[in-house]
């Protein structure tokens, strides 16, 4: 008697291509009415809050105190929108892993694509890319606009002067990495409500309440702020202080921010790994 066997082989693990998980991010971000109004409010949030910005101190600049005059920035004036600028796409940021969590569609993301590192790189890497392009066109369209109004009435700047394109390409850079950031606590805590309200105390709560420390704790914790080392980012003039806090020089705090956004995004991704959706 003869015993036939025939063996089956075992299906091939599917094969995931680095460029199509991004596509398909891609297609989800541009695809969702939140992306749209969130880019929306961010320019007009950054180029409206500049040039009304721009156009006061214009108007006031006759007026202008000796002291005023001396720590007088036009950069950093015309930039003025990115304080609110920055809260629209952390926003996005948050949205743009949350909002499948709470629809649910993560579980179908990751039966489309198991590894689970590859996914959130590539919604990382697209976000990133949205959020620069994004930073950059608010950034500079605020710087020229701004210069543009104020040139009548005060002293303007030119990307020809020393640290001038520095402050504004760092300003959209800013957004982004900001961005970046907002997305690793979304994907932390998987909930929209939740991560957008760490994302504000991040940013704008800690600076209420660092004033109340003693003042060699301010500074040792206010250098580190995020919104301070926005606000360094985009200052040119070496006059211009920052209240009691001495801050990081600007490639420097960049370099922090970059750290935070990283973590976050490591501390995600572990969750992320490790939990079921």
């Amino acid at each position: 008697m003869t015993l036939i066997t025939s063996t089956i082989p075992a299906p091939e693990a599917p094969q995931y291509r680095p460029s199509g998980v991004m596509k398909s991010e891609w297609t989800k971000i541009r695809s969702v009415r939140s992306t749209t109004w969130t880019i929306l409010v961010t320019v007009v949030l950054t180029i409206g809050i500049g040039v009304i910005a721009t156009a006061t101190e214009a108007n006031r600049w006759a007026h202008a105190t000796p002291g005023d005059k001396l720590s007088f920035d036009p950069t950093s004036v015309s930039l003025t929108g990115l304080l609110l600028g920055q809260l629209a796409i952390g926003i996005l940021g948050v949205l743009a892993i949350s909002a499948e969590y709470g629809t649910g569609t993560i579980r179908s993301s990751l039966a489309a694509i198991p590894n689970r590192k590859m996914f959130l790189a590539a919604k990382a890497g697209v976000f990133a890319a949205v959020a620069l392009v994004v930073g950059e066109v608010v950034s500079f369209g605020a710087f020229f606009i701004g210069q543009m109004l104020i040139s009548g009435g005060a002293p303007h700047a030119t990307l020809g002067q020393s640290g001038v394109l520095g402050a504004v390409a760092g300003g959209g850079l800013y957004l982004a990495v900001l961005g970046l950031l907002a997305l690793g606590l979304g994907t932390i805590i998987r909930h929209t409500a939740g991560a957008i309200a760490a994302f504000v105390g991040v940013l704008l709560i800690l600076p209420l309440l660092t004033p109340a420390l003693p003042q060699s704790f301010q500074n040792a914790i206010g250098k580190f702020e995020p919104a301070n080392i926005g606000s360094a980012m985009v200052t040119v003039n070496p006059h211009v202080t920052h209240g009691s806090i001495t801050t990081f020089s600007p490639w420097v705090g960049m370099a922090v921010l970059a750290g935070y956004a990283a973590i976050a995004l490591a501390v995600g991704g572990y969750r992320m790994v490790r939990r079921d959706a």
